[in-house]
């Protein structure tokens, strides 16, 4: 049986946004072909759930060299994709807010809605995206109750389902996004996203299945650094 594409994809991030955005170029489809994860930096509730499962939050924060960079990179990019693109502010984010409302959009059948609404509200309109009232008329667009929307951070229930995208996001050894998986392909970045494409149209989604695999990981065992 065919693997299911997993995209880790974070409100966040402008290099998420424009790797959806060349994703659905291909497969407009591509929220009911492939099993889109969250991932966002926890708050000290999630981050306390996620380590009492034993798990942890891979991603290192940005210089401030890098986020710079980052504003003339995307905007670049943007532009190269036919996107008009607004820099939001972002004062005291929490990520909780729109990545569980989110989270709630899916249960009921409302993802990619409402994944749009965000997407335009931050990167169209430049809007703070961790206020309420963004997510309030956002989850309006997209047909969702607004209070639904931004009241998920407070469900037991949407709280655990998110721990479980950040655990899935650690088991998968997820540091950046976006971040693409399939079978026993792994893809990070905007600039991969065709290379994915190339691999799932040929089909090559088989796991690796074999004894040393399920031993040894596939990695080396040198210090990290020297690639940048």
């Amino acid at each position: 049986m065919s693997a299911r594409p997993r995209l880790y994809f974070s409100f966040r991030s402008p290099y998420s946004w424009l790797a959806v955005q060349r994703l659905r170029e291909a497969v407009p489809d591509l929220f009911t072909r492939m099993d889109l994860q969250p991932y966002w930096d926890p708050d000290e509730r999630s981050a306390a759930a996620l380590a009492a499962r034993g798990g942890e939050f891979h991603y290192v924060q940005m210089s401030r060299a890098k986020h710079l960079y980052m504003l003339l990179d995307t905007k670049r990019l943007a532009q190269r994709q036919n996107l008009s693109m607004a820099w939001p502010i972002d004062r005291d984010p929490w990520w909780e807010l729109p990545h569980l409302a989110w989270l709630a959009a899916r249960r009921e059948g409302l993802a990619e809605a409402l994944y749009d609404a965000l997407v335009q509200a931050r990167w169209g309109r430049g809007e703070d995206i961790c206020q309420p009232d963004t997510v309030r008329r956002a989850a309006k667009e997209a047909g969702l109750a607004p209070e639904t929307a931004v009241l998920a951070a407070e469900s037991a229930s949407i709280r655990q389902e998110g721990v479980d995208c950040l655990y899935r996001a650690y088991l998968d050894d997820i540091f950046g996004i976006p971040y693409l998986k399939l079978g026993r392909h792994r893809f990070w970045g905007l600039e991969r996203v065709d290379a994915f494409l190339e691999v799932w149209q040929a089909g090559d989604d088989r796991p690796v299945v074999t004894e040393s695999a399920r031993l040894t990981p596939p990695y080396d065992l040198d210090t990290p650094g020297g690639c940048g």
